[in-house]
Formats: structure tokens, sequence, C-alpha cells
């Protein structure tokens, strides 16, 4: 019996269903593992998270993160306790502070939301608008347009940068002299 010659569309039709299944396969199963739910925090951890909110609410930002970089030393590595010292930096008017927070969070959960948008707002209140329209097409892209991570960045980029704060050595008006 003679052997045809195949084709390369006929190994194309062959091969390709099993490349597509093995690729949908790889791409569920990776990010089945990448949304793994986070370690529990320590008991300690877990009040001091509650006393920097409460803080918070109460408008004591220092007290707040007083107790957030307590939570912190008790959990290092945990996104929430980062997330919210980096919102009570960002609050306080600290956003440099508050970015590197936000970095070391992404760093640990990249697709964190949270930890995009806060970027994207602290971005947004230092002037740096590109960037955080950078974030805030990665959200849209992650959560959707009435994702309220979303809408909560877009309102900051509208907004525009925060006031900066000038020294009074700043604002002083320097002397002239001029010969009489």
């Amino acid at each position: 019996m003679m052997r045809t010659k195949t084709s390369a569309k006929d190994l194309l039709m062959r091969y390709t269903p099993a490349a597509v299944a093995l690729t949908l396969l790889a791409a569920v199963s990776s990010s089945v593992t990448h949304s793994q739910s986070p370690e529990p925090l320590d008991p300690r951890a877990v009040s001091l998270l509650a006393e920097g909110r409460a803080a918070l609410a109460g408008g004591n930002v220092d007290g707040a993160i007083d107790a957030y970089e307590s939570a912190l030393t008790v959990e290092p590595s945990s996104v929430a306790v980062l997330l919210s010292l980096a919102e009570a930096t960002r609050r306080q008017g600290m956003q440099g502070k508050a970015l590197h927070y936000y970095r070391i969070a992404l760093n640990s959960d990249p697709r964190n939301v949270t930890a995009i948008a806060g970027e994207g707002m602290a971005l947004a209140e230092k002037g740096a608008t590109e960037k955080a329209n950078r974030n805030l097409a990665r959200l849209q892209t992650l959560c959707g347009k009435s994702c309220n991570e979303t809408e909560k960045l877009a309102a900051a980029i509208a907004k525009g940068p925060a006031p900066r704060m000038v020294t009074a050595d700043a604002a002083a008006p320097k002397p002239v002299v001029s010969e009489n």
C-alpha cells in the first residue's frame, strides 16, 4: 500500500483543536492558582487594623498610620495592611510614601484592583496624569468601566493634582535693593 504525503493544511486541521484545548487548559489553571485566597491575618494585626480604621474614620490620620505601621510589623507581607497604610498616607498628603506601599502590595498581588486604583489616585494627586491614565486603562481591562475602583480613579484624574503646600520662605518676597 502506498502512503500519501500529508499536506500542511491536513496537519493544521489535525493538531489545531488539541493545541487550542491545551492553551485553554493552561490559561484557566494559571488564573485559578493566581487567585488563591490570602492567608488569614494574625489576630493582633486584625485588632490593629480595626484600631487604624476607627482612627481614620474619626479624622485622626496620624493615629491611623501609627496603628497600620504597628500592624505591618506583625504582618509584614499582608496586602490588606499595606493598602490600609497606603490609603492613610495618601490622605495625609504623602503621595510618594503611599506610592511606595501601593507598589509593594502590587508586587505581592499584581491584579489587586484596590492597589491599582490607589496607586493611580496617588499619581493623579501628584500630577502624573499620564501614569494614572495607564492605571485607569488597566483597571478597565480587569474589572470594567462600571467598577467602583475604576469610577473612583476616573474622578481623581478628572479632579486633577492636589494643591501643593508652599512654605512661608518660598512665598516671602525677595527684597530688591536699588540705589537712592
